[in-house]
């Protein structure tokens, strides 16, 4: 009860921190509240129960405090530089914050800790990393994104590196967190075009990666070679997690699909053709290895193990995930049609 008690206060904590950076009107209330939220989220992470929980939020913890002193320092040359003569410009100030906000929310060339982290986590810590951990550093970098080559070169590495970065992973959690990696790429793109889409994006990306850790949760799956050997007793939630995953990677008919093609769209506006190639082009290796695990599930294994069978499985999840998975596959054709009515 009172681990409970606990658990739910610095839960509470968590939330307010990254409220209090959202909603802030100064870089050192934005900072404040990292930090609010970084010391908040170390406790949920360690466990006594799982050394590498411990490793991970040491890694994690010296990381985060990394990024938000490099942020404090540049907050404070900042003001400083508007009363005295300094030799840097706003563009460098920019640089500056945003590779903070980026080593904070793990985006590649900054990515190194991040798929290490997850690799020490549960699930449900890993899913408040790739979602709610990442909304005040989006946030934060959408007030200073703009058309450069920084922000183009950000855009390539997460691009790159989340796509080829995951092909030679067996852990789920690495795959994930190289998805995110990918994806956050596709969002610092949609920043460039408008505050909605980014928004859009991440809200659709979160739904879907909640639909998936929470199956992977459920069925207490870790690697890829367990997915072949779980749930062929009940088809339809097999079915459901691969179709998640599918729409997750971007394959059209599935809502993920929804808000890259909204990016394309606005990049070829826009005459950014070279880039929107580029990351069309890595967003299909990251399809690749999605379909590579639902091909090898699907068509080869026919074998379960016995203690699968036995597995007391949540009713109450099962119902959120075939809700949130029914919305993912249906979601696109609904969004059309209304687009159309309208």
């Amino acid at each position: 009860m009172q681990n409970n008690l606990t658990k739910n206060l610095f839960l509470l904590s968590l939330m307010g921190g990254t409220l209090i950076s959202i909603s802030s009107n100064s870089w050192l209330g934005a900072w404040m509240g990292l930090e609010i939220n970084l010391l908040s989220f170390i406790p949920l992470m360690s466990s006594s129960k799982n050394i590498l929980s411990t490793e991970a939020s040491l890694k994690y913890f010296l990381v985060q405090a990394l990024a938000s002193t490099i942020l404090l320092f540049s907050i404070i040359l900042m003001h400083l530089s508007s009363s005295m003569t300094l030799f840097i410009t706003n563009e460098m100030f920019q640089i500056m914050i945003s590779s903070t906000l980026m080593l904070k929310m793990g985006a590649a060339p900054l990515h190194f800790w991040f798929p290490g982290v997850m690799e020490g986590l549960s699930w449900m810590n890993s899913l408040v990393l790739m979602t709610w951990q990442k909304i005040a550093p989006l946030m934060l970098t959408s007030y200073l994104m703009k058309i450069s080559n920084f922000t183009f070169m950000i855009i390539i590495l997460s691009v790159m590196i989340g796509s080829i970065g995951g092909v030679n992973q067996t852990s789920l959690r690495k795959i994930m967190a190289y998805s995110s990696i990918n994806h956050l790429g596709w969002m610092i793109a949609a920043m460039i075009s408008s505050e909605n889409m980014w928004m859009m994006y991440f809200m659709i990306y979160s739904m879907l990666s909640t639909t998936l850790v929470l199956m992977f949760y459920m069925f207490k799956t870790f690697h890829i070679n367990q997915m072949f050997m779980i749930m062929n007793n009940n088809t339809t939630m097999k079915f459901s997690m691969f179709l998640c995953l599918l729409s997750l990677g971007g394959l059209p008919p599935f809502l993920g699909f929804m808000p890259k093609w909204m990016v394309i769209q606005y990049m070829t506006e826009n005459n950014l053709i070279m880039l929107i190639v580029l990351m069309v082009t890595m967003t299909l290796i990251t399809l690749f290895y999605y379909l590579r695990i639902c091909y090898a599930a699907f068509l080869l294994t026919h074998s379960e193990m016995k203690w699968n069978m036995k597995t007391n499985y949540n009713n109450s999840i099962i119902i959120i995930t075939m809700m949130l998975t029914m919305m993912s596959t249906f979601g696109l054709m609904v969004c059309s049609v209304m687009f159309n009515m309208i």
